[in-house]
């Protein structure tokens, strides 16, 4: 558990140093390499875990009818 920890702030840090004055560019930086492990981790390309990631959209009745 201490590793993790100390990995996770270390990548806060490197992100901190990167985008010294924006927590908004912080915050999706960190997204983005939290959603990059994770597209390693199944051994999909990034975008393809985003778009495994989206719930299946329902049609509206005027397009069924058609």
């Amino acid at each position: 558990m201490q590793k993790t920890k100390k990995k996770r702030d270390n990548k806060i840090a490197e992100i901190e140093k990167e985008f010294p004055d924006d927590f908004a560019l912080q915050q999706i930086h960190l997204a983005r390499k939290k959603l990059r492990e994770e597209s390693v981790k199944k051994n999909l390309s990034f975008s393809e875990y985003i778009i495994s990631l989206r719930k299946p959209r329902k049609q509206n009745k005027s397009k069924q009818l058609k």
